[in-house]
């Protein structure tokens, strides 16, 4: 019992930072699972199984709150799925850690990249509403899909930093559309999986724990994305892909601990910023208990 409710609650916290960041519930899902002995390719498949119902309502719940672009969500998520599909099945034969650092590499470049452009100029405004085509989001996809199958949860960090980069969305569409097309992903990773390992592996308990923390999450994250300034939820999900994928390349703790305080000061600076932009663009709330004029 106490297990399932160390899954359950993993599972909501999960959610929680993937809903509202765009990221991390396989990771952080996938990770607990491999701690507590579970090989890999039973790992992912029961996170993947979990997510059909987290990411259906992550993205019924974006989709209310107007956090969703359809085109982009069939142009990534599509590709995404037959690239799953396909990482179901290689995962289940093979091992992919010889990959797993160089693909830490390029996710921590493309972290660092959205934690300084946000941090440091805000959101992009030249290439805002500009449509992302084909050609770009399907080889995304295909790659994002296949790496998450593979890696447990690679769906965010790989297409969330992608489209952030790009400048044409918001970083709450970017996030609302990720977690939407998920639902594609996670159902084509399930079935390559379950058509490879059929259930060998899959504890049918824990995938209902993950999934009832996921769900009371959910609604929650998708109405806290459209809270947070653009500003401070780009700094803030560039912090989590750089610390996230740090802890494989960096052996020392002492140097990882100094990446936090690094995001902590980044996320501080953004506040700032967005505090100010606010106040030079006069919506700063009034206090009324000040007479006007003074």
């Amino acid at each position: 019992m106490r297990t399932l409710i160390l899954l359950a609650l993993a599972g909501l916290g999960a959610q929680l930072v993937d809903g509202s960041l765009g990221m991390a519930y396989g990771v952080t899902s996938t990770t607990l699972l491999l701690a507590l002995g579970t090989y890999p390719a039973a790992a992912s498949a029961t996170v993947h199984l979990a997510e059909i119902g987290t990411t259906l309502m992550s993205g019924a719940a974006h989709w209310r709150f107007g956090n969703v672009d359809w085109k982009v969500v069939t142009r990534i998520g599509v590709p995404g799925a037959v690239g799953a599909f396909l990482g179901a099945t290689v995962l289940s034969r093979l091992s992919t850690d010889v990959a797993k650092p160089a693909m830490s590499l390029i996710l921590l470049g493309l972290g660092v990249y959205v934690m300084a452009r946000f941090t440091f100029r805000g959101l992009p405004k030249d290439r805002l509403g500009k449509p992302l085509r084909r050609r770009f989001l399907a080889p995304l996809g295909l790659l994002a899909g296949f790496l998450d199958a593979t890696g447990g949860g690679s769906w965010g960090p790989v297409g969330t930093p992608a489209l952030l980069a790009g400048g044409r969305m918001e970083p709450r569409k970017v996030i609302g559309s990720i977690d939407t097309s998920e639902f594609l992903v996670a159902v084509a990773a399930s079935l390559g999986f379950l058509f490879s390992l059929g259930s060998q592996g899959i504890d049918v308990v824990w995938v209902a724990a993950f999934l009832l923390g996921g769900l009371v999450a959910a609604p929650i994250a998708a109405w806290l994305v459209r809270l947070l300034p653009p500003r401070v939820l780009g700094s803030a999900v560039g912090g989590v892909i750089v610390v996230t994928n740090a802890r494989t390349l960096l052996p020392n703790d002492m140097l990882y601990g100094a990446l936090y305080g690094l995001w902590a000061a980044a996320l501080a600076y953004s506040v700032r910023a967005h505090l100010k932009e606010r106040k030079a663009a006069g919506t700063e709330p009034v206090d009324e208990r000040q007479p006007v004029g003074t």
